[in-house]
């Protein structure tokens, strides 16, 4: 099925006004470009890199060097796709008396807060660390293109807030599980399965695919 813009329009879901800075886990899913297959292929359930793959692969790894305040859970590149867990490491000056570092789901108070405004990165935060590596591969892979016009990534990426340790061990096992699930997965656009609206269907082909319940 070729990729229609109109059927395959994704779109950032993002809490309104949640600080994406504090301390927490996050579970983070980007799309190439017309969810082109720029980085590799899925053959007998495992995931072979291309050049670009690679390219993907390493400036991940590279975040940590970059933002001190992060750490980096399961990862996975896919043909046209990456998911990524990414943990916001709490630093002892903005710690609180809490019993986790996860969020706490009923506490609206503690994440309801001013982001972003305006457009504005906040440093640190999920939106500019996603910012930092999209922009950290397109470049170098437009290098390698020699064409420093051509889009790799689409506009947007999904976050979901990882709440609990039972959700952190389900996205994980999830994404492990990734490229065993390509044939079924609504990502790959030669399954002709409706795409995902918003970062909970990931969430609940999750819970389909691994077993677990939230």
């Amino acid at each position: 099925m070729k990729y229609d813009p109109k059927i395959h329009h994704r779109r950032s879901i993002r809490l309104k006004g949640y600080d994406y800075t504090q301390a927490g886990a996050y579970f983070v899913t980007i799309c190439t470009y017309q969810r082109e297959n720029i980085f590799g292929e899925i053959i007998n359930g495992e995931m072979k890199l291309s050049k670009f793959g690679l390219v993907a692969s390493q400036q991940w790894e590279k975040l940590i060097k970059r933002f001190p305040n992060i750490e980096l859970g399961a990862f996975v590149i896919m043909p046209n796709h990456s998911h990524g867990i990414i943990q916001i490491v709490e630093r002892e000056v903005q710690r609180r008396d809490t019993a986790s570092r996860f969020n706490d789901q009923n506490d609206e108070s503690s994440r309801r807060v001013p982001t972003e405004r305006f457009q504005k990165p906040v440093a640190g935060s999920i939106p500019t660390i996603i910012r930092s590596y999209k922009s950290a591969v397109a470049y170098r892979i437009n290098l390698m293109r020699n064409n420093k016009d051509t889009s790799v990534w689409q506009r947007n990426y999904y976050e979901h807030v990882i709440r609990n340790e039972k959700e952190l061990e389900l996205i994980t096992k999830y994404i492990e599980y990734n490229p065993m699930n390509w044939q079924l997965d609504h990502d790959n656009v030669e399954n002709n399965l409706p795409v995902f609206a918003s970062v909970e269907d990931y969430i609940k082909d999750a819970e389909a695919m691994i077993g677990l319940k939230k």
